[in-house]
């Protein structure tokens, strides 16, 4: 079983992990560049905020998805939607509610994402089973900041 301890420490992710990366997500990992964050704030202290600051310095390219941002965020221009992104998005990930997440299911197909993500505690089968019917990647109820520093970590020790 996968195991990890999660925490935040003066404004950093710090991480103890146990276990291993499940193929899933480390091909999504590695194979991606763009992350649109569906529902990402612009509070420093809001998890999404965090996490694809963090995503961000690991040197992903993150699009901020929010009809309700209106200035940048993270450096970057927000989109209202993910059909309003001007480049592909390799990986959505979602931070919303479950019950949101079916339209966010069916725009990513629209926009041709590789992956969907479900940040840790969001699960919705219906719509990962409708995102891999399509053709995409699911990780449900996991953080994907988290399993970054999870293949970091096996990637040092081998």
């Amino acid at each position: 079983m996968l195991q990890s301890s999660v925490r935040w420490f003066n404004g950093r992710l710090a991480v103890r992990m146990e276990g291993r990366l499940d193929d899933g997500a480390r091909e999504i990992l590695l194979r991606s560049k763009v992350i649109a964050v569906v529902g990402l704030s612009d509070r420093p202290d809001r998890p999404s905020y965090r996490v694809a600051a963090y995503m961000q310095a690991q040197g992903y390219r993150i699009i901020p998805v929010n009809p309700k941002l209106t200035a940048p965020v993270l450096g970057e221009s927000p989109c209202r939607s993910l059909t309003d992104a001007q480049e592909r998005i390799d990986v959505v990930d979602i931070f919303r509610r479950a019950a949101d997440v079916p339209p966010v299911v069916d725009e990513a197909i629209r926009a041709g994402a590789f992956a969907v993500w479900m940040q840790l505690g969001i699960v919705h089968g219906g719509a990962a089973a409708k995102a891999e019917a399509a053709g995409l990647r699911v990780v449900m109820d996991k953080c994907i900041a988290v399993e970054h520093r999870r293949l970091e970590a096996l990637e040092r020790t081998g």
